[in-house]
């Protein structure tokens, strides 16, 4: 099959100018928003984005990001200096993830197997 279904998570914005800064400064995506809703891409990462007025969507919401790409972004954010990155750690479950929140509290949530993770 040439295009397969994929998730594509909707995540809640206080703010879509900021939401669009942040994304694209931060951590290098590029997108477009027409009136209260925005698309963001980096390869085959895609983000949307949908405008509210209250807090407890973007507070209480998260996105899953996995694959071997993981490791290099994390490393590449970590240059920039995105605020509130995680460490890279391996978890109980045995993946290794990182963590960011964007400006209005969604979790964004990157891991990879550490067995992918090529040296």
């Amino acid at each position: 099959m040439n295009d397969p279904a994929r998730c594509i998570p909707i995540l809640a914005s206080l703010d879509l100018e900021e939401t669009m800064r942040f994304y694209t400064e931060q951590l290098g995506f590029a997108g477009e928003s027409w009136g209260d809703y925005a698309i963001l891409r980096r390869e085959s990462m895609e983000l949307h984005f949908c405008l509210t007025t209250d807090r407890v969507h973007p507070e209480h919401t998260s996105c899953y990001i996995r694959g071997g790409q993981v490791p290099l972004l994390h490393a590449e954010f970590a240059a920039r200096g995105v605020a509130g990155l995680s460490a890279f750690t391996v978890r109980p479950w045995d993946m290794k993830e990182f963590t960011i929140h964007d400006p209005h509290g969604n979790l964004l949530r990157f891991g990879c197997a550490p067995q992918e993770i090529v040296e």
